[in-house]
């Protein structure tokens, strides 16, 4: 019995130390079924109702100037970068011609009204001949039924009766002739005045598109923005319709996202965005909403479209852009965007009540401006001036 314990205590001393992979397989393996666990419920609780994408970026309107007459550049207001507002001068052509041509077009229209001051006066000369016209005829018919009572008794010879027939109807026939004339000048003042004569109104007209030309020498900013892709120089000879430079609102810009085609099941108008941008990170979170959904995919409406009916064909997942417009015009004035900047949008879908098309026809013109009415009221102002000016004092 002795000899036996020696050999027990040097088994129990070889045997290796109990391993701790068994423990760690099973942590590793309790983690994975958490994780599994929280994001099954993060994904059916939360995470389904959001729609995101990285294939988005900012865009806006860039307002293109163009000159609406030929002209050399000789004064150029803004170049890139700048803050214009609207109706600030961005550009100037050499005026000499426009304005000789103005000037050109007020005389005409100063003398045209002179004119027709005139054919009213034919129709009062007219009319008073017509008159007078009368008159002669009345006595030739009195000095006829005279004669022609004295002729029946013998008084006077048939000779003189002829002579007095004669006056009587060359009277009539001058008379005729009066009163021809007179309809005549009438009709060309019939209903109307000086200022609203046909003759008139197409001076006006001309005299408009000469002041409108002299006006167009001079480009403004049709709206407010920066000014960006100038391209025209001093001393450059431009065209009507030539891009010379361009002004882009950045206070109306928008986010054109483009989301998979199985993104789009449960997207409605009118559904909250989040935007984050990568130029300010996560720490900037715009907020917004869906404005619309595109009518097409983008390869439908590319300059080449595909043509799928080939053998090799593959399946593509197809994109739909989505305009998304801000609905804090403050934040982007705390953090502007500019044109193209890469963005994250992600869509929260609990609210399907908006529908997936717009419903309505728009009622107001999406945008507007109004810098151009008030050169033709201008025009009008010279217009009433010239007119009055010609007129009898």
């Amino acid at each position: 019995m002795s000899s036996q314990t020696p050999l027990a205590a040097d088994n129990t001393a070889v045997q290796p130390p109990k391993s701790r992979r068994g423990f760690l397989l099973r942590l590793l393996i309790a983690v994975l079924v958490l994780g599994t666990i929280a994001w099954a419920l993060w994904y059916f609780l939360d995470g389904r109702w959001y729609e995101g994408t990285d294939d988005a970026y900012v865009n806006g309107n860039v307002v293109q100037i163009t000159p609406q007459i030929a002209g050399t550049v000789v004064s150029i207001g803004a170049d890139d970068g700048d803050l214009v507002h609207q109706g600030d001068v961005l550009l100037k052509l050499d005026q000499a011609d426009a304005d000789v041509a103005l000037a050109q077009a007020k005389a005409n229209l100063a003398n045209t009204v002179r004119k027709v001051r005139g054919l009213y006066s034919n129709v009062s000369g007219a009319q008073a001949d017509v008159a007078a016209r009368k008159v002669a005829v009345d006595k030739a018919r009195a000095d006829f039924d005279r004669r022609r009572n004295l002729a029946q008794s013998g008084a006077i010879s048939a000779e003189e009766l002829s002579h007095a027939r004669d006056a009587l109807t060359s009277a009539e026939s001058a008379m005729t002739a009066s009163q021809q004339q007179y309809q005549t000048n009438k009709v060309l003042v019939d209903d109307t005045v000086v200022a609203s004569h046909p003759d008139v109104q197409a001076a006006a007209a001309q005299l408009r598109a000469a002041y409108l030309n002299d006006v167009r020498t001079t480009l403004v900013a049709p709206v407010t923005g920066y000014v960006a892709k100038r391209t025209v120089q001093v001393g450059q000879r431009v065209q009507p319709g030539a891009a010379l430079m361009a002004v882009v609102p950045l206070h109306e810009v928008w986010v054109d996202a483009n989301f998979k085609e199985t993104q789009l099941t449960h997207m409605r108008i009118g559904q909250p965005v989040n935007v984050t941008t990568d130029v300010y990170g996560s720490k900037v979170v715009y907020k917004a909403q869906v404005k619309s959904l595109g009518v097409g995919t983008g390869s439908a409406f590319s300059l080449l479209p595909a043509q799928n009916a080939t053998g090799n064909w593959i399946k593509i997942v197809q994109r739909v852009p989505a305009r998304i417009v801000f609905t804090e015009p403050k934040q982007l004035e705390e953090h502007p965007l500019r044109i193209g900047l890469s963005t994250n949008v992600d869509v929260n879908l609990h609210d399907q009540s908006g529908p997936m098309l717009s419903q309505q026809a728009p009622t107001q013109p999406a945008f507007s401006t109004d810098v151009y009415q008030q050169q033709l009221a201008k025009a009008d102002g010279v217009i009433e001036q010239i007119v009055h000016a010609n007129m009898p004092k």
